[in-house]
């Protein structure tokens, strides 16, 4: 399916080429022995794939005729190959149909030109070396030896789930007391130090007689009378010793006493009349 159809890379709508001279050395080529100021040629630049081909074409700038086509097996490689003294700079051998072939110089104006030239041939042959690799190890998968997991004839196998014996003999406890089952509701504890309720009490007791009897367990038996010989009615002492103290003063009490009950009595007979 790769090869059905062409891939664009990388297009460059400028590129300076130039006539190099021959290389005298075989350290490489320099852009300075170049005439950078007046470039022979200034072309359109595509990089081209096609399956796991891959080439360079310059074009021309305005009509888009092909002026030289450069097929590029491998990258880095003899086909492109960078100057000693510039980023900017490589050198192409080019190839017509009749298989002549020629080196020719080409210059970017920007170095993110020429970073862009560099990318586009490293990630297209990244990316075959990687299509390799998985084509190789599919062959390994597939020459190896296979692990059947499939059952023999007549072979079974034996799932134990739980333990239903176990389970079925084991009888199930119900929750006792609680209103949900018709007994009585569940006692709480008394606070630390104090009594316990006595328990609530049954259809033929009286609900006063157990009022009286939980008051007692809570606050203890009901205050007596010390000496029973004693009269309920018998002032206490200290209304006896208010009398003896008011004695003294008894004209004035009575005269006192006089007053407040004539002005009671007039005020009475006052509102009687109204």
């Amino acid at each position: 399916m790769a090869a059905d159809y062409e891939r664009v890379l990388l297009v460059k709508p400028e590129v300076h080429v130039f006539r190099i001279p021959p290389r005298t050395t075989n350290r490489g080529y320099r852009a300075a022995d170049w005439k950078l100021d007046s470039p022979d040629w200034v072309s359109r630049m595509k990089v081209m794939a096609h399956g796991k081909k891959c080439y360079i074409l310059i074009e021309d700038k305005n009509t888009g005729d092909l002026f030289a086509k450069a097929p590029v097996p491998t990258y880095p490689g003899e086909v492109v190959e960078a100057v000693l003294d510039s980023s900017r700079y490589f050198v192409i051998r080019v190839e017509d149909e009749a298989g002549k072939r020629a080196f020719i110089g080409i210059g970017f104006q920007d170095r993110a030109d020429s970073f862009d030239f560099n990318v586009a041939l490293q990630e297209h042959f990244k990316h075959l070396k990687q299509e390799e690799d998985f084509a190789q190890e599919a062959k390994k998968l597939d020459s190896g030896p296979k692990l059947d997991l499939g059952f023999k004839e007549g072979q079974t196998i034996t799932i134990n789930i739980g333990n239903k014996e176990g389970a079925a003999s084991k009888p199930r406890t119900r929750p006792t007391g609680g209103t949900a089952t018709g007994g009585m509701p569940p006692l709480l504890l008394p606070p630390p130090g104090g009594k316990p309720l006595a328990p609530p009490p049954s259809s033929g007791q009286q609900p006063r007689a157990a009022a009286a009897q939980q008051t007692n367990d809570l606050f203890g038996p009901p205050l007596t009378n010390p000496n029973p010989s004693a009269s309920v009615n018998s002032p206490p002492q200290n209304q006896t010793q208010q009398n003896n103290s008011t004695a003294d003063w008894g004209d004035f009490t009575s005269a006192s006493s006089s007053s407040s009950s004539s002005n009671n009595s007039s005020s009475s007979s006052d509102w009687v009349q109204f």
